[in-house]
């Protein structure tokens, strides 16, 4: 009776493992800022499977770790917009917006630890939203103009803005989590920093200057600038893959999808499209990414290790925003 029951345990055990994988697939989330809705996409086939109205001119776009939710910064095109859709993935529907009222232009999201990071660039600030008691609980002002984009290290220790008016990067260094602030260091970096990242160890900084045609190296620990790679154009993204090995960068307004040594700091090389590259995502496979890409409006899969396009799909007008989860 007791292996009856073992066995019988067993069966159950492995029916909801599996039950679990397949409802867990992978997913790809496209925003589409003219026609303010967020395109979700089987990554395996490039199929669209539901598009999901959210606020006027969506720009960032994020999962939560169990790829349950995503989140969606609407920044407002004509009239700066103060809202975070919040969206349940396996449903396909807006579950709320968040109002974020007297924050203004939210962007550059980043979920870690369970909370979600954003900068409110006219504000001159990043803020903290927890979904779980749906409410803003931290903000802090960066003193800089136009801080865009943000990046957080994955203990919360660490978090970065590139300051497209002030031309500088912020570096916060926080004691714990929830942040309190130990140290806030402004780097004077060049023209119109917009992309940026952290390195996977937290060391470095890595920010695109629109104006130069750079991506500018900042040494964390130095707190200063120690080089800068010419691009050959304007770096519109600026991301690490997931093994810190390589940095990937879309070209405006050479069309083109640059890889880059993070070793060397040399370019290692480049890939064609047919479009304007904006937004990035990384399988976590190092292998693979995704770039959405308009006038063709049009998201891409694309192999590094070819350096070839894999897939392609219409997801919507001026698709920007881009994330991938569980692939």
């Amino acid at each position: 009776m007791q292996r009856s029951y073992a066995l019988l345990f067993a069966l159950l055990v492995t029916l909801a493992v599996d039950a679990a994988a397949q409802t867990a697939k992978p997913v790809l989330a496209v925003l589409n800022k003219s026609d303010n809705n967020l395109a979700l996409v089987d990554p395996s086939t490039m199929k669209v499977t539901a598009k999901i109205a959210v606020g006027d001119s969506p720009h960032e776009v994020v999962f939560s770790t169990d790829g349950k939710l995503a989140f969606v910064a609407n920044y407002g095109a004509q009239t700066p917009g103060s809202t975070i859709s919040v969206i349940d993935v396996a449903a396909a529907k807006e579950l709320r917006r968040v109002d974020l009222a007297p924050l203004l232009r939210p962007h550059g999201l980043h979920f870690v630890g369970g909370k979600l990071y954003f900068t409110a660039e006219t504000n001159r600030a990043i803020a903290r939203y927890d979904p779980t008691a749906n409410k803003v609980d931290w903000m802090m002002g960066t003193g800089q103009n136009g801080s865009h984009m943000v990046a957080v290290s994955a203990d919360q220790k660490r978090i970065v803005t590139a300051n497209i008016g002030s031309d500088s990067v912020t570096v916060f260094d926080l004691q714990n989590a929830p942040p309190a602030p130990s140290r806030v260091t402004q780097i004077a970096v060049g023209k119109q920093p917009e992309a940026v990242d952290l390195s996977p160890d937290g060391k470095e900084v890595w920010t695109g200057l629109n104006a130069e045609g750079m991506v500018e190296i900042v040494d964390v620990a130095q707190g200063k600038s120690v080089a800068k790679i010419d691009t050959k154009g304007r770096p519109y993204r600026v991301r690490f893959t997931p093994d810190g090995k390589h940095v990937i960068c879309t070209m405006i307004p050479t069309k083109e999808i640059l890889v880059i040594d993070t070793a060397t700091r040399k370019e290692v090389k480049r890939l064609k499209v047919e479009g304007t590259p904006l937004g990035l995502a990384f399988a976590a496979d190092n292998k693979t990414i995704f770039v959405s890409v308009v006038e063709p409006h049009v998201t891409l899969k694309i192999d590094l290790e070819k350096m070839e396009i894999s897939g392609r799909v219409e997801t919507g007008t001026v698709p920007d925003g881009i994330a991938i989860w569980g692939m």
